[in-house]
């Protein structure tokens, strides 16, 4: 196998991993499956189990994969043109997948990129709409919402428990 498990504390800074490196987030099996780059979410704890959070606007194709199965997971260690790609070009128009030379990796009911380095299994725990009546009353805050939501497509945040980590064996 080209991956070895390993222990989520053992990873490198998660806030490096994806707002700076990225991510593919995946879901689906290794027959049909969808993947779409990340730069926001995080990893962490919730109810005293580790946790990864990620962010998927509701007309990304990507979505319906992810409500559709009970695990996503997070990518780490691809090259920075293929995650531009999977960030740019929909599954839903384009064979992005096969455009960006990757083939699906699966364990149990979880696919990723098997060019990846490291892998976060998630199993799904909870799923919210981003409620903009939430947003609190923040000037610089305010100018942040409008730069990231002009059309009003809110996020819909997906909490998963981190099941499983792999790196690439050596």
């Amino acid at each position: 196998m080209p991956f070895e498990l390993i222990d989520i504390r053992d990873i490198e800074n998660p806030v490096k991993l994806i707002a700076d490196d990225w991510a593919l987030l995946s879901a689906g099996d290794s027959d049909d499956w969808n993947t779409m780059t990340i730069s926001w979410g995080g990893v962490g704890q919730l109810w005293g189990i580790a946790c990864a959070f990620v962010f998927v606007r509701p007309q990304r194709h990507t979505m319906r994969y992810i409500e559709g199965c009970d695990y996503f997971t997070l990518a780490f260690g691809l090259p920075r043109e293929t995650l531009r790609l999977c960030g740019s070009v929909s599954g839903r128009e384009r064979d992005k997948i096969k455009e960006a030379g990757l083939t699906a990796h699966a364990e149990g009911a979880a696919v990723w990129p098997a060019e990846a380095g490291l892998a976060l299994v998630c199993r799904k725990l909870a799923a919210q709409d981003i409620d903009p009546k939430g947003f609190l009353a923040d000037p610089a805050g305010a100018q942040r919402i409008e730069a990231n939501y002009p059309d009003k497509d809110y996020h819909r945040m997906f909490v998963g428990e981190i099941v499983r980590v792999y790196r690439r064996a050596e």
